[in-house]
């Protein structure tokens, strides 16, 4: 590290945009990284190995039996500990099956973030997308360590703790910016990881997320789909293919900056995932938000599994301040979608492939 004694990286919530969630199914996905939404990690050098709880995330001082159980019941029992633990356990094992040399030097690490719970914002992958930068910071080993492996290294650690995900919001992580995304079977089984074309953010309409405060009362009901993909359910297959030529479709259409096709490429995506999933599933709460916004006719989908949407107002002004005025009403929030440029920096850029 030299006199490089602190070291902190940001890495911010993701919009699933077209395709998801296509990207566990072998198929393709847009997404981009949102600037309004982020988690940052600090390593610092220390005389022992230290992993900072956060004073609010990681509670564990409570003021009564009934406090704790309040906590429990709104916030879940993890917070970021044990997201940073897994990163670094996956890490080091990467580094020792790759050969790659560590150096003995300790650190402490410890994190912040503002991204909203149990929003579909990918807030748990943010922490530790942002802590394995530091990592590779720290151990100097950025450029040995290839920007396409990153995001299965930060899926393996959440797959440590039991988190079912897929690549694409890590993928956004780790490149920033908006990516597309092909996870082919065939590109997966001879790469190890999809092929990933970044793409100009100025593509992209004025954006807009809405969000619940309290996404508690979404979808509670367990999802079938997965079970029924694995045994060959026709329609389950075919329909996420469609949802996959709704992502190939949405490249085109950016391209082109056909805005009109998008509004219908948005609107189909959610549709085709409502058809699989079902209304228990996707919840009360997740179906108002998009009712909301297609009450005044604008274009919406979720940004992952549910918690918040991604809206495109293709009538300008009037339509996001009647979309605004029913986010109100309904108890929403809605804030501009701020994109942000790539994350990668020169040392990420040498080790892409061809």
């Amino acid at each position: 590290m030299g006199s490089q004694s602190t070291i902190e990286h940001k890495a911010f919530a993701r919009v699933g945009f077209l395709g998801n969630p296509s990207d566990v199914y072998y198929g393709k996905a847009i997404s981009f990284s949102l600037g309004n939404f982020w988690a940052s990690v600090r390593l610092e050098s220390s005389d022992e190995l230290i992993i900072s709880p956060h004073p609010i995330h990681d509670l564990v001082n409570f003021r009564s039996l009934d406090h704790l159980v309040d906590r429990l019941e709104n916030e879940g029992y993890y917070g970021g500990v044990r997201l940073l633990m897994a990163i670094c356990k996956v890490f080091r094992n990467y580094c020792k099956e790759e050969k790659i040399d560590l150096h003995a030097e300790k650190f402490t690490l410890s994190y912040e973030t503002n991204i909203p719970r149990q929003t579909g914002l990918s807030g748990s992958s943010a922490i530790v997308c942002a802590a394995l930068s530091c990592l590779l910071d720290f151990y100097n080993v950025r450029q040995l360590i290839r920007v396409e492996i990153r995001p299965q290294l930060i899926l393996n650690a959440e797959k440590e703790l039991g988190i079912v995900a897929g690549l694409q919001d890590r993928v956004a992580q780790v490149y920033g910016g908006l990516v597309y995304m092909d996870f082919s079977k065939e590109h997966l089984d001879k790469l190890g990881h999809g092929i990933y074309t970044p793409m100009d953010t100025s593509l992209l309409p004025p954006l807009y997320l809405i969000y619940a405060e309290n996404p508690s009362d979404s979808g509670k009901v367990h999802s079938t789909v997965r079970q029924r993909w694995l045994d060959g359910d026709e329609f389950i297959i075919s329909t996420m293919k469609e949802v996959a030529n709704v992502a190939e479709e949405g490249r085109t259409a950016l391209l082109k900056k056909d805005y009109t096709k998008l509004k219908t490429l948005m609107n189909r995506n959610f549709d085709l995932r409502r058809s699989m999933f079902g209304d228990d599933v996707l919840g009360a709460m997740n179906l108002e938000m998009v009712q909301v916004a297609r009450g005044v006719e604008a274009a919406s989908k979720f940004t992952g599994s549910g918690g918040a949407v991604v809206v495109f107002c293709p009538d300008g002004p009037l339509q996001v301040k009647q979309l605004e005025d029913a986010c109100h009403k309904a108890g929403f929030r809605i804030v501009p979608i701020e994109v942000v440029p790539s994350l990668l920096n020169e040392v990420d850029l040498t080790t892409l492939g061809n």
